[in-house]
């Protein structure tokens, strides 16, 4: 089996935003805007730590894949390719942890 990553998740949210006969999930809550779709993101954030602190494994991966899907798409509506998001993960790596956050900007 072929690993799936990220990125191919990506793909296909970008193929799929820009279905027009009314089968794409993915396309309807693109156009209902960044606001919706921030909405649903924060929704499925607090299932994934309700299944967390619940000690739910199998919550816990469901939810987080529904959480992962969510976050590409508000992605998707901001122009933020996930290699942008990769790039800084990347970034940030170069030094610990504690010394990425006293040099974030105050404010």
């Amino acid at each position: 089996m072929s690993q799936f990553t990220l990125a191919d998740l990506e793909r296909i949210i970008a193929g799929r935003a820009s279905a027009t006969d009314g089968s794409s999930y993915t396309a309807s809550l693109i156009a209902k805007g960044q606001t919706k779709a921030a909405q649903k993101l924060g929704e499925e954030a607090v299932e994934t730590v309700i299944a967390a602190v619940s000690g739910d494994r199998a919550g816990v991966i469901s939810e987080s894949a529904d959480l992962l899907y969510h976050l590409l798409v508000v992605w998707k509506i901001a122009g933020v390719p996930l290699n942008d998001v990769l790039e800084e993960l990347r970034r940030r790596t170069t030094q610990t942890g504690l010394e990425e956050k006293a040099g974030r900007a105050k404010g």
